[in-house]
């Protein structure tokens, strides 16, 4: 990024737009209309942000989300000294213009905890596929509020109310299971940041003809076995979000069920944890967990079966 030495660093309208959750062109509607656009320079380059221009595009953004006309926000935002509140944000190299952001709308609603909205923006139509649905729209929001600082009152939370209205949008469009499907059991022992995404992997493999169930709580190792048997499980999926999970279920499960294979999601740090089987294999995607369990119990991924595919391998570590 282009700076002078000794100044502070300088950033591009697409590196705003990601910082405040908005898009370019939000941005550069604020600057035409509102005079609240870039007042920095730099040698060769477009104008770009500094610190102050910043600060006040957080006061209009936090006013025009609490309802306040923007013409007035920008009045507002532009007679403050929010220089004064805001020292100078850090350096982020390798910022481009044409990074995809998150929908602005998506990120509004949640900040305003609007339900109505959210419900109405995240809702999955016939033939949607919920995949896409979170790769394109969901993640990126949560990763929009993630970078943010939110200021709220108590009980309300941006990211709370995006989970909610995500979760009820995937519920509605799973299709009912019906019996003779093969059954994938989604084991979330512990799990407390991935919520929906759990529900996410589980609709996405009900959506191609398998009989997905969620499974949450306490699970002791014992109860992990007879729920393989008492639902007659072909594939089970573990998501474990902390850096330490416990993954004894896994563990005895390859051991007393090796027949059933699992898959695994962690994160990177916890891969050594990953009990050594014949039987589990790691898995780093969505897509990915959803077509390898598919495939383990003979599912296309179109509903379609064909002759399910067994691990024979010693171990996997593969995603």
């Amino acid at each position: 990024m282009d700076r002078e030495e000794g100044s502070e660093p300088l950033l591009t309208v697409a590196a705003v737009a990601r910082r405040l959750g908005v898009a370019p062109g939000t941005l550069r509607t604020w600057d035409r209309r509102y005079g609240l656009g870039p007042s920095e320079h730099a040698a060769g380059a477009h104008r770009r942000y500094g610190s102050s221009d910043l600060a006040r595009l957080i006061v209009m953004r936090r006013l025009t989300i609490d309802g306040v006309a923007p013409s007035e926000a920008a009045e507002i935002a532009r007679s403050a000294r929010p220089d004064a509140l805001f020292g100078p944000f850090p350096a982020s190299d390798g910022e481009v213009d044409d990074e995809p952001v998150a929908s602005d709308a998506v990120v509004d609603a949640a900040l305003g905890a609007d339900a109505e909205e959210l419900a109405r923006l995240l809702a999955l139509g016939p033939g949607d596929d919920v995949i896409q649905w979170w790769d394109a729209l969901v993640e990126p929001a949560f990763a929009a509020l993630e970078r943010r600082t939110v200021v709220e009152r108590p009980g309300v939370s941006p990211v709370l109310a995006l989970a909610a209205a995500a979760t009820v949008a995937v519920q509605g469009a799973v299709p009912a299971a019906t019996s003779g499907q093969p059954v994938i059991l989604v084991l979330a022992p512990g799990t407390r940041l991935w919520v929906v995404g759990i529900h996410v992997v589980a609709a996405s493999l009900a959506e191609r003809g398998a009989d997905a169930r969620v499974v949450s709580g306490v699970l002791s190792p014992r109860r992990a076995v007879e729920l393989v048997a008492m639902t007659r499980a072909g594939a089970v999926i573990t998501v474990a979000d902390a850096q330490v999970p416990d993954l004894s279920s896994v563990e005895h499960l390859a051991a007393e069920r090796p027949d059933v294979p699992q898959f695994v999601m962690l994160p990177d740090a916890a891969v050594d944890q990953l009990p050594l089987g014949r039987s589990v294999h790691r898995a780093r995607t969505v897509t990915g967990v959803v077509h390898e369990a598919l495939a383990s119990v003979g599912l296309t991924g179109t509903g379609q079966a064909r002759p399910p595919v067994r691990a024979t391998a010693s171990a996997s570590h593969s995603g």
